[in-house]
C-alpha cells in the first residue's frame, strides 16, 4: 500500500509561481511513475504531468509544458510540480497518483494511489 500526501498548493497572482510537492509512504518500491492531475470546479479531473519515480522520464499535457516542470527526489520519497506563469485557468485541484506499471500515463483509471489533493487558486 502506497499513501500519498500534497502539500504546497494556496493563493497567488497571475504570472506568479507555485511548487507543489507530493509524498509519498508505505511500500514506495512498487512506485514507477507519479502523475500530477487537476479539476476545476464543475470540470473533469485531467491530466497535468508525470515523472518517472527513479528520474529521466517526464510527460507533459500541452498547455502547461514550458511553464510546469515536474521532478522526483526519491532520497525524500517526493514528487515535485513547480508551476510558473500561472494562468487563472489553471486554478483547479491538484493530485498526484502513483502508477506500478512500468509506463509515463495521462490517463486517471491507469493509476493505482491518490492523494487528496491541494488547491491552487490563481488571481487576477
Amino acid at each position: 500500500q502506497v499513501t500519498l500526501a500534497e502539500f504546497g498548493g494556496g493563493w497567488v497572482h497571475v504570472g506568479g509561481s507555485l511548487r507543489l510537492s507530493c509524498v509519498a509512504s508505505g511500500r514506495t518500491d512498487g512506485i514507477w511513475s507519479v502523475g500530477w492531475f487537476r479539476q476545476a470546479p464543475g470540470k473533469e479531473r485531467d491530466f497535468v504531468a508525470a515523472v518517472k519515480w527513479s528520474g529521466g522520464l517526464t510527460s507533459y499535457e500541452p498547455s502547461v509544458k514550458g511553464r510546469f516542470t515536474t521532478s522526483a527526489d526519491n532520497a525524500k520519497n517526493t514528487v515535485y510540480l513547480e508551476m510558473n506563469s500561472l494562468k487563472p485557468e489553471d486554478t483547479a485541484v491538484y493530485y498526484c497518483a502513483a502508477l506500478r506499471d512500468s509506463r509515463l500515463s495521462g490517463r486517471e483509471g491507469d493509476y493505482d494511489y491518490w492523494g487528496q489533493g491541494t488547491q491552487v487558486t490563481v488571481s487576477s
